[in-house]
């Protein structure tokens, strides 16, 4: 089964422990640094909708770009009472189109890192490049290659009440691939339905994604570890980038 379509039902409660609020902070105090102060922003690989919300909180006009219907749904159900409310459409991000050019644009949760082929996560940062304003900006993270190197064989578990999830990590060398499946069990009533995903990740390092900011034309690239205005230091586990489009006059 594809990632994310069981799964979308139960992500909230399986990724309580995921602080968005933290995340979103972290964007603002790069905000301030760079001197930028957005109005319009688009959440790509936006999930069910956590950061979008926050951000249109903020008072920004958000677009939210997911490739999971199941996740959208569950995103448009959160938004239905904010007022301000994202606007969510169903692209992947190496075929991204939005109706408006953006002031920001990020990326969440080691999102990137779900595009397994290369080419193709070149082609998604020179499509977030077209759709940005001039002098806009891009955040995003990816999980190191220390992390997902880590991964293969280790078996975690998720849980509470109603949903009970196991999952398996592989990491391939020779396609630099990690991959997980997932036995997820749901309970609806009295009665546990099982399913199962596979999700994969493919370990970009710091060069190569410098490299694809870079040639879409990005300047200004800066390169943090996890939440932190210091270099990713050996073996972090999660690596965030900024990079901005043309500059500010």
């Amino acid at each position: 089964m594809d990632a994310y379509h069981a799964l979308a039902n139960s992500y909230d409660r399986l990724t309580n422990d995921v602080n968005y609020e933290q995340t979103v902070e972290f964007y603002k105090q790069i905000l301030v640094r760079e001197g930028c102060q957005p109005r319009t922003a688009v959440d790509l690989a936006c999930g069910t909708g956590s950061v979008a919300l926050l951000l249109a909180r903020d008072g920004l006009q958000v677009i939210g770009v997911d490739l999971s219907e199941e996740m959208l749904t569950v995103a448009f159900q959160k938004a239905c009472e904010q007022e301000n409310a994202p606007v969510f459409v169903c692209q992947s991000l190496q075929e991204l189109r939005l109706p408006r050019g953006v002031d920001l644009a990020v990326c969440a949760l080691d999102s990137l890192d779900y595009i397994l082929n290369p080419d193709d996560c070149r082609e998604a940062i020179r499509r977030v490049y077209q759709v940005l304003n001039p002098g806009g900006i891009f955040i995003f993270d990816v999980n190191s290659p220390e992390k997902l190197r880590a991964m293969d064989g280790q078996v975690f578990l998720d849980e509470d009440d109603d949903v009970y999830c196991v999952w398996r990590g592989e990491f391939d060398e020779e396609t630099n691939i990690c991959s997980y499946g997932m036995d997820l069990f749901q309970r609806e009533g009295k009665v546990w339905y099982r399913s199962f995903e596979e999700h994969r990740e493919y370990a970009y390092s710091e060069a190569q994604l410098t490299d694809y900011l870079r040639s879409a034309g990005f300047t200004r690239i800066r390169v943090y570890g996890d939440r932190k205005f210091d270099k990713p230091e050996p073996g972090e586990q999660r690596i965030y980038f900024s990079a901005r489009k043309g500059r500010i006059k």
